[in-house]
Parts: structure tokens; C-alpha cells; sequence
């Protein structure tokens, strides 16, 4: 993260922040109360993150498909397991 803004400074610099995040790719910190609350980031950086996520979900499902061994429980056998 390049840079941290409050609240406050954000309402007053909105336009100057999203310009950064667009145009420039910087990552602004918001605080509140002098904590990390959010970040602006640009749309690029959040497809990015997305397709990232998405990577990983399609690895996960992966490994979980070569993981199964093709057994299967009935809904009413679980809440058995689950109430025994």
C-alpha cells in the first residue's frame, strides 16, 4: 500500500484518490480512528485479485476431485453420524 488517507481527508481528496487508484495503480489505505478500515484499489488490481481467486478455487476444486474416493453418505446417515 502506497499511501493511508482518514475518513476525513478522504471526503475532501474522493476525486484525487480515485485518480490515484485508476491511473496510477496505488493502493490508498482508508483509516477510521486511526486503524485500517478499507482500501481503494482500481479495477485492474481487483480483476486481478478476482482471477487469482479464481485460480485457486479451480485448484482447490481440483485436488478435492483427485481426493474423492466415491463414496457417499445419505443425508439421513450424516444426522446419524452427526447425532451419535
Amino acid at each position: 500500500m502506497t499511501d493511508t488517507v482518514s475518513t476525513r481527508e478522504l471526503r475532501s481528496q474522493l476525486s484525487d484518490v480515485l485518480g490515484r487508484a485508476m491511473y496510477a495503480g496505488d493502493r490508498i489505505g482508508v483509516t477510521r480512528n486511526g486503524k485500517l478500515a478499507a482500501v481503494v484499489i482500481g479495477v485492474a488490481d481487483l480483476e486481478a485479485l478476482e482471477a487469482l481467486e479464481m485460480a485457486q478455487d479451480v485448484a482447490a476444486y481440483r485436488e478435492a476431485k483427485a481426493a474423492d474416493d466415491g463414496s457417499r453418505v445419505t443425508l439421513a446417515e450424516l444426522r446419524g453420524e452427526l447425532m451419535s
